[in-house]
């Protein structure tokens, strides 16, 4: 078994992520109150978790690379520190370049998914810092194992996916997003190539969505403007 997993997301109305390059908001509307939904919204959810790539991560940790010389040899099997009943932050980095000096991201218990080519050097530091951390095989991207594990590991029921887009884009493929809860901003970025909520990488022609469909299930509108949308995701067979 696996945990529930949502995509959590704030977009402009084309679809893009970074709210420094959305248009400003109409005259009258607060863009404190617009940014206070996407929170709201997460913490309703009452998850377990969230899920983040590497380079949000990496933002969001702000550690440092520290040099350890004498590492021993750890087993690729998982490592549980002190959750102390704390929820989860997960981040999906496969090759081990993120560095958090510490156990937890914004109070939440830091939870690495590595692939297991990472060094040990690399391993005795997440220890150091009192990381937990599990393996998603061997160039990490067995993440339909990695979501077992954390449900097995770390009584994980429900998390929050809100990556950027191509981790998104990674869930998709391997059908493990159940729920997609979408918060648009009354803004539109307007610049092609622009990063976006589902950013799949895949041979050509590949289709990450295909065989899922989409059922809405929820539809509000917020103060400001601000569209809350929720869609189930549905699997056929074919």
């Amino acid at each position: 078994m696996r945990p529930t997993i949502i995509c959590h997301m704030s977009t402009s109305i084309d679809g893009r992520l970074h709210p420094s390059r959305f248009t400003r908001a109409a005259p009258g509307i607060s863009w404190d109150v617009l940014r206070s939904h996407y929170e709201k919204v997460h913490d309703s959810f009452e998850a377990d978790g969230w899920i983040i790539g590497r380079r949000t991560a990496s933002e969001m940790a702000k550690g440092a690379e520290r040099n350890i010389a004498s590492a021993p040899k750890w087993p690729r099997e998982a490592h549980i520190g002190d959750v102390k009943a704390r929820k989860l932050a997960v981040t999906i980095d496969p090759s081990g370049q993120v560095h958090y000096g510490k156990d937890n991201i914004g109070g939440d218990h830091v939870v690495a998914v590595l692939g297991e080519q990472v060094s040990d050097a690399y391993l005795a530091e997440l220890r150091e810092d009192g990381v937990s951390y599990i393996f998603a095989g061997a160039k990490g991207g067995d993440l339909s194992g990695a979501m077992q594990q954390l449900a097995a590991h770390f009584g994980a029921q429900k998390l929050l996916l809100e990556g950027g887009g191509k981790i998104n884009g990674a869930f998709l493929k391997h059908r493990l997003i159940d729920e997609f809860s979408t918060l648009i901003y009354p803004g539109v970025d307007g610049v092609a190539g622009s990063d976006s909520i589902v950013d799949y990488t895949g041979p050509e022609g590949d289709r990450p969505g295909a065989g899922q469909t989409l059922r809405l299930i929820h539809c509000e509108a917020l103060e400001g403007g601000m569209v809350w949308l929720r869609h189930k995701v549905e699997r056929r067979a074919d």
